[in-house]
């Protein structure tokens, strides 16, 4: 397919249909272990699309998180050992800091032609750091949807895909890719691009810190901040800095793209925008060139798993997000989704 002038293969549901999903997997037994971020959405999703999936997670609210959404205890629902013991793919949906933990015990239960399956890149990537290094009688897989494990059930659900990228690191048992296509089309992805182990977890991490998450963040505050120090109330700076962009121009450009977004635009909006999108970029480039080199350093993975491993890690995060949470800005969010006509 061609992107910009560059081709680039994807898989797309037509070429790999649902069928032949089935019938790659069809001897199959798939563990999902973990229930957070990813585990809901793709284990609910897998068996929704007629796969033999099970659950691994430990007792507590995630547990119960499961039963609610239908595992049965002893039957779909074990502990993570018995799980990933039963598991012929075991697909690895923990947190990174919880992949560092139970690792030792999961990689007892991986036999010889299993094939182990990962949403992300980083255990394996940095494993120097992480200790996560694979049996080497194993496939080693990996589907990364773009986007959270609910957007993934919910897209599902309303008969849509979530685009993913996938690759293999290891194979073992000569069906690697074919496991690793058939997984991500049984997840529900829209299509599929090819990546490896080491470009997804390195872009991953960037785009989080990045334009996703960091970036946007500081963007917005500094905006929101530089309106109300020149007297514009908070309702004002934040509709002009949040809310038009959330629910008028985000769905516009994200359905047809930010030059057709320009092209129909005022004549005002549009001169101002070519005007400024040079110096925002060039502003903006050098902090994205040394977020790059921070991550593919393993800089960044060194931070997450020092600060991971901190006993009071929880305690701080906390702080952290209640002190995002009770800002002005966001404060004054709540206050303007409660006024939004859906909701009177």
């Amino acid at each position: 397919m061609n992107f910009g002038g560059v081709i680039e293969e994807v898989m797309t549901r037509e070429e790999f249909p649902l069928e032949k999903a089935r019938e790659v997997l069809k001897d199959e037994t798939i563990a999902v272990i973990g229930y957070g971020v990813q585990g809901p959405g793709q284990a609910c999703n897998l068996r929704d699309n007629g796969f033999n999936v099970i659950v691994g997670q430990r007792q507590g609210k995630t547990f119960e998180k499961a039963i609610a959404d239908g595992w049965v205890p002893g039957e779909t629902l074990f502990s993570i050992e018995e799980a990933a013991e039963k598991g012929t793919i075991v697909m690895c949906l923990l947190s990174d800091a919880a992949v560092m933990s139970v690792w030792p015990t999961l990689k007892k239960h991986l036999h010889p032609g299993n094939a182990l399956y990962f949403s992300h890149g980083f255990a394996i990537t940095w494993n120097d750091r992480t200790g996560c290094v694979p049996p080497t009688d194993i496939d080693v897989i990996m589907v990364a949807p773009k986007g959270s494990g609910t957007s993934l059930r919910t897209m599902f659900l309303e008969g849509r895909g979530l685009n993913s990228s996938y690759a293999v690191y290891q194979d073992v048992t000569g069906k690697a890719l074919e496991r690793t296509l058939a997984l991500g089309i049984g997840i529900g992805s829209g299509y599929l691009f090819e990546t490896t182990f080491q470009r997804e977890a390195t872009s991953d991490l960037t785009g989080e810190r990045g334009s996703l998450m960091g970036a946007i963040q500081g963007l917005l505050l500094a905006q929101y901040e530089v309106l109300r120090e020149n007297g514009h109330t908070p309702s004002e700076a934040f509709n002009e800095t949040v809310e038009e962009l959330t629910q008028s121009l985000m769905p516009l450009f994200a359905e047809k793209g930010m030059d057709w977004m320009y092209a129909n635009c005022s004549t005002t909006a549009q001169r101002g925008a070519l005007d400024w999108m040079g110096p925002f970029h060039d502003a903006i480039k050098p902090v994205v060139e040394k977020l790059y080199h921070s991550v593919k350093s393993g800089n960044e993975a060194q931070i997450s798993i020092d600060a991971n491993s901190k006993p009071d890690y929880r305690v701080g995060l906390e702080k952290e997000l209640a002190a995002l949470h009770e800002s002005e800005m966001w404060r004054t969010a709540e206050v303007v989704r409660q006024l939004r006509p859906e909701n009177n």
